[in-house]
């Protein structure tokens, strides 16, 4: 694997628009440090007169977008080289400072709860609190799980402990994890995807076992690293007085608990389709059961895929064309000249990908590019969809809103991946090609809607477990995982001892109920966009209307906007049924 250094500087992100350099970066951090330095001014002024709540706003604005903008890129050049020892420390100064203002700033919203909130009400009345109005709303919304100053002061305290479990699972499995060689070709996070799919078992056994061996090394520092992380949610979720931890991670995004326990019901009553979808996998690949390795090879093996990135930006540009010219350059000119996107692996990068979109700077883009694997330009496509969420939402929100939840963002996301499949399917020149594009959507959905629907299953169950004050060791989180195994795959399926121990390697699982958000946002993106390539202008306008909400509404509602009720349970169910005509029709396809 090569080092950071020799990155081609074409292949890499332009960070440039929020620091041009490492020196430049230390200016930008003296200043926010002097920032922040003013929090204490304004406290117990905040409700004394309209011009010193105005006043205060403008300043945790300011403040915050500059640090906004200095903590992103502290935050992704360690994505992209944590190894580099001048990263670390630039990272580690920001997250001291910025926990530091946290605790000098915790008096701000309990000033703000303690107040008359019709007189607030009424000051935000006037136009030049406009930006500041649906900010003070959703803050308004948190009041009964403000604690006092003196508590929140005690939370501020806790935040430099706050994540520790995570960055330490992150150093672990992005660092220091070893993996044997396969075939005498390295084996990485980036590469494991590869040999998975590769038509030799002999390949993908020693594949898994190789990566599952590093796992099982380390099976019990990784088990009490969520354990401790499940602790913390715990703990959060009590000090700020919610019924529970799942409570606590829905209550920001106004989310009724019923769509999560509802997407696991749905999700539940598709078992016969899903076990079904596992029993022809089998068949095409010519075994009577599948083990754990069999999983991701193509439903139709043998079909040769290989896109440079160059070639997957040509296919992203063609797919996208539904969702306008605005929509298609502008991603396309991103992917490319722009400079969004950290295209390739190298040592330090932070494994798999994800979109970090800001107000400043662009809506950056961390993938792991390899030309051999159709997912990666699905991959590439689908972190397009946030960062054209981010640019939308940037342009027609303030600050103060202009971040929209991630319950919203994983349907830009998938929206994007079901036009590049619906693209792909209409330009099979064989049934050979149509088979493959279905058997690659297929996986898709099984990978977004039913596997992420497990993982969210899992953690509500563990979760569950420690608020029960039931011990969470390794045993009993390998046994609860091996069991909601055994319930998703079905009799399709033979597994290894170590295959519960996939539980202890899920990055998501360290940001607590997160999973079921992908979920949620594959059934809302396969309904919208079977709306917009069968509508017309309406259909698209609503959608964009929908990028463009950002932060400003709550993300049930702006679902509304784009055409979908996700407060229902029937695009859920509408998602599985879908999955099962696809199925039908490569079992036609393919006469299985």
């Amino acid at each position: 694997m090569i080092e950071r250094k020799d990155q081609r500087t074409e292949d890499t992100w332009d960070l440039s628009l929020l620091a041009e350099d490492g020196e430049s970066w230390e200016k930008e951090m003296r200043k926010l440090r002097k920032a922040f330095r003013k929090a204490g001014s304004y406290k117990g002024t905040l409700l004394t007169s309209p011009d010193s709540l105005y006043n205060a706003l403008v300043y945790l604005k300011e403040t915050s977008m500059l640090s906004e903008r200095v903590g992103n890129w502290a935050f992704l050049s360690y994505e992209a080289d944590s190894m580099d020892k001048d990263v670390q420390r630039r990272l580690g100064t920001y997250q001291a400072a910025a926990a530091s203002f946290s605790e000098a700033i915790s008096y701000f919203s309990p000033e703000l709860m303690a107040g008359d909130e019709k007189l607030i009400r009424e000051w935000m009345k006037e136009p030049r609190f406009r930006e500041f109005r649906i900010w003070m709303r959703k803050t308004l919304r948190e009041k009964k799980h403000v604690l006092s100053e003196s508590e929140e002061r005690i939370m501020s305290l806790f935040s430099p402990v706050s994540g520790g479990a995570e960055k330490t699972f992150m150093d672990l499995n992005n660092i220091e994890l070893e993996f044997d060689d396969v075939e005498g070709e390295k084996l990485t996070h980036g590469t494991y995807a590869k040999f998975l799919k590769n038509p030799d078992e002999k390949i993908r056994r020693e594949a898994y076992s190789s990566y599952y061996k590093a796992y099982d090394a380390h099976k019990h520092t990784l088990s009490d690293l969520y354990a401790a992380s499940i602790n913390e949610d715990i703990f959060v979720s009590k000090a700020r007085k919610f019924r529970s931890s799942l409570e606590a991670a829905l209550f920001p995004d106004d989310i009724p608990e019923s769509v999560y326990t509802s997407l696991i019901s749905s999700v539940h009553e598709a078992f016969p389709t899903l076990h079904e979808y596992y029993r022809v996998k089998a068949k095409v690949i010519g075994k009577e059961k599948l083990r754990h390795w069999d999983c991701y090879i193509p439903m139709v093996p043998g079909i040769e895929s290989h896109h440079s990135y160059d070639e997957a930006v040509g296919l992203i540009s063609e797919a996208v064309k539904p969702l306008g010219e605005e929509y298609r350059s502008t991603l396309v000119k991103g992917l490319t000249e722009d400079r969004w996107v950290d295209r390739y692996e190298n040592k330090g990068k932070r494994s798999g990908a994800f979109s970090a979109g800001s107000y400043a700077g662009n809506p950056y883009i961390l993938t792991n590019f390899e030309d051999s694997v159709l997912d990666s330009v699905f991959t590439l496509i689908h972190e397009g969809g946030h960062s054209m969420h981010s640019w939308y939402s940037v342009r027609n929100n303030p600050y103060m809103c202009y971040d929209y939840s991630i319950f919203e963002a994983e349907v830009a996301s998938t929206f994007n991946e079901n036009l590049l499949s619906h693209y792909l399917l209409e330009h099979a020149s064989s049934d050979e090609e149509a088979a493959y594009i279905i058997g690659k959507n297929l996986d898709d959905i099984v990978a977004t809607l039913f596997r992420q629907t497990m993982f969210a299953e899992f953690e509500l169950l563990i979760h569950r477990k420690a608020e029960n004050e039931e011990p969470i060791t390794l045993d009993v989180m390998r046994s609860e995982y091996g069991r909601l195994q055994r319930e998703y795959f079905g009799d399709a399926m033979e597994f290894e001892d170590v295959s519960n121990l996939e539980c202890l390697r899920i990055p998501h699982f360290y940001r607590a109920f997160y999973c079921y958000k992908y979920a949620t946002g594959i059934s809302a993106s396969i309904a919208l966009s079977e709306r917009v390539l069968s509508g017309g202008d309406k259909e698209r306008d609503d959608y964009i209307s929908f990028l463009k909400s950002g932060g400003s509404r709550t993300p049930i509602k702006a679902l509304r906007v784009a055409g979908v009720d996700m407060a229902s349970p029937l695009p859920v169910k509408a998602a599985a049924e879908h999955f099962g005509q696809l199925l039908e029709r490569f079992r036609s396809l393919r006469s299985v």
